[in-house]
């Protein structure tokens, strides 16, 4: 017995079937959409971010000062950088500013941020104005936020120090007292506070208004309802400002360059290196002191140091709302 043979539908050969299973369908050229539209990002990232680290990676190994052949020297680099105080004198100086530093600038940032959402989230009028205004320091370019805060904390001519004359306080030399150099750049990180008060802002219009209206019901007052609800709320925005707000720490450069090479002064960090912060140490060795591998190895040093704090922050941390 033989199997029935089934006949091609009228006007449709073989080849043709061929050819019609053979055209891309709808799928395949989305497919191909999607790929376009990645290849850009895909593009930069391969170029300008995995490339340099890479390379950064083998120049950490290398001794290289940008302007002859780099020779290898393995782990000479990491290793002297660690132990070797004579040749590093200020490494281990410049990590304990960038410490302490952070230490002082992501709590007061975050109980800055915190405070002006409040503040901006009890308005009724003109709340977007507020907003505008808070937001303006992030936007405002380095160099003229270093020059401002040079002159509000001038000993003789500041702002700061003309306002707590007001008050019968002596004024103070803040970027030329050692001890008060990591609070004075510490201030000025909780002034440019706009994004974490843009998001905590954000997380207080995500707390129910039926959370609050029953402890209102129970008869918890203003100071109990922000311990007892607002915060246990906000922890889990709390906690991703509280990461982000550490890398960022730990890598702050900007600022603490301009602050300290306005005025022909040269980029040492302040008096007694106080203000020496880790990548500003990282920059003038790999551009003024000509060791481009050593600047190399004190990244490498740095990510896997950032990364370790991340990890334990987010073993030790609560993370999740009350």
């Amino acid at each position: 017995m033989t199997a029935p043979v089934r006949a091609d539908p009228p006007g449709l050969t073989q080849g043709a079937g061929v050819r019609a299973r053979r055209r891309p369908g709808p799928h395949r050229r989305d497919h191909l959409v999607g790929w376009l539209l990645v290849v850009p990002a895909l593009g930069y990232f391969l170029v300008f971010l995995l490339y340099p680290a890479l390379s950064a990676l083998y120049y950490s190994f290398t001794d290289w000062n940008l302007r002859s052949a780099a020779g290898w020297v393995g782990l000479a680099n990491y290793t002297d950088l660690l132990f070797d105080d004579v040749k590093y004198p200020h490494f281990w100086k410049s990590v304990r500013v960038t410490l302490q530093y952070t230490l002082i600038a992501v709590p007061l940032t975050m109980v800055s941020a915190l405070a002006q959402a409040l503040l901006v989230n009890a308005v009724r009028r003109g709340a977007n104005l507020f907003r505008l205004l808070l937001f303006l320091p992030v936007v405002t370019a380095e160099a003229a936020v270093g020059a401002i805060w040079r002159w509000l904390y001038d000993p003789q001519y500041g702002l700061i120090n003309s306002v707590l004359g007001l008050f019968g306080i002596p004024g103070q030399n803040w970027l030329n007292t050692p001890e008060l150099v990591i609070p004075a750049l510490a201030f000025i990180a909780a002034w440019q506070c706009g994004i974490s008060m843009i998001i905590y802002l954000a997380g207080l219009k995500g707390i129910p208004g039926a959370i609050r209206e029953a402890a209102v019901i129970d008869g918890a007052g203003p100071w109990q309802r922000f311990w007892r609800v607002t915060v246990p709320m906000l922890r889990p925005t709390t906690f991703y400002l509280m990461v982000t707000g550490v890398i960022a720490a730990l890598q702050v450069f900007g600022l603490v360059y301009v602050i300290f090479s306005g005025s022909g002064r040269s980029v040492t960090g302040g008096p007694e290196q106080s203000g020496l912060s880790y990548v500003l140490h990282l920059y003038l060795f790999a551009f003024r002191y000509d060791a481009m591998g050593a600047a190399c190895a004190m990244s490498f040093i740095l990510l896997v140091f950032i990364m370790i704090i991340t990890a334990l922050q987010f073993r030790f941390v609560k993370q999740e709302a009350a």
